[in-house]
């Protein structure tokens, strides 16, 4: 099994991959940016987080799919796998074709040296870095300045040009009086609108009676504060709905009350033997489910 390849196809779908037992390789989008007169486009930068060990089912989902595996059957390889794995370590550093490099350092921590050349961005594909970029030059356009017009004169006589000011005088007098006039109708009526709504405002004042007898009943809620969280015990996520609902099944014969509760940030479809009111109930239970059912499960609030 090329458990290599398995990781570095799902680093191009799903933005982090456990390995469990192992750590997680984390993807960071970084956009396009320029350094040393070189373009380069949007990319998934890659990192690993020793933390994330726990079994979230993607990778041994995804090997139990293509090598036609139980669930169990293709977690028992991984396991191997990662155990071949930590003693290489030891000794020497473990390289992932086109992800990266991890090696252990004195005190024992994992190191991770990122494969920069390969771009797990999936919308940049087929992008490369542009480089040798020249220096745009601007073109400048002089312009030139516009020659003063020069306006022609008129000449007119004195008489020409007493008459037409007798005009427009003329004019301007008849257009103030018809202005004055129309404004002082206008304020005749508004005061004579703003009178009549008065008076009728005072009469329907004058007829309106308020009698109040009775007090209002006073009205006793008993809200009981309920617990808005739900709280189940995962036994498995799956990527594949009829594993999850095979899954089911077995935990039903069992005596679980088994469901699936949606999917979680993976696309994984996540399989529940029970709900609980309190953390500490789910406690409890989580003992003897993880007995009976799976190692692995672990305890979800949402």
């Amino acid at each position: 099994m090329i458990l290599k390849s398995y990781i570095q196809d799902l680093l191009y779908r799903y933005d982090c991959v456990i390995v469990p037992n192992f750590g997680g390789f984390v993807t960071n989008k970084i956009g396009a940016k320029i350094e040393d007169s070189v373009i380069y486009p949007p990319s998934k930068q890659i990192s690993f987080n020793a933390q994330l060990t726990h079994n979230d089912g993607l990778l041994v989902n995804h090997v139990a799919s293509v090598e036609k595996l139980s669930f169990n059957e293709a977690n028992e390889k991984v396991a191997k796998i990662v155990a071949e794995w930590k003693q290489l370590l030891e000794t020497q550093s473990l390289h992932i074709d086109n992800v990266g490099s991890i090696a252990l350092n004195d005190e024992k921590q994992f190191t991770f040296e990122p494969n920069k050349k390969v771009n797990f961005d999936i919308a940049s594909f087929g992008l490369a870095p542009v480089d040798n970029l020249s220096t745009i030059e601007r073109y400048k356009e002089q312009v030139k300045p516009l020659n003063p017009v020069v306006e022609e004169e008129v000449i007119t006589t004195s008489k020409s040009r007493n008459s037409v000011l007798i005009k427009y005088a003329a004019a301007a007098a008849v257009l103030i009086a018809g202005f004055v006039g129309a404004n002082k109708y206008s304020q005749n009526i508004q005061m004579e609108e703003l009178a009549n709504e008065q008076n009728a405002l005072e009469q329907k004042i004058q007829k309106a009676t308020f009698v109040i007898d009775d007090q209002l009943p006073t009205v006793n809620l008993d809200v009981a504060k309920k617990n808005t969280n739900h709280i189940y015990i995962i036994a498995g996520a799956f990527q594949l709905v009829k594993n999850a609902n095979k899954k089911i099944e077995e935990l039903q014969d069992k005596g679980f009350d088994a469901k699936i509760i949606g999917k979680n940030d993976w696309g994984l479809t996540q399989v529940s033997v029970g709900s609980y009111e309190t953390k500490e109930a789910a406690e409890d239970a989580l003992i003897s489910v993880r007995e009976e059912v799976s190692e692995d499960a672990w305890i979800l609030v949402k």
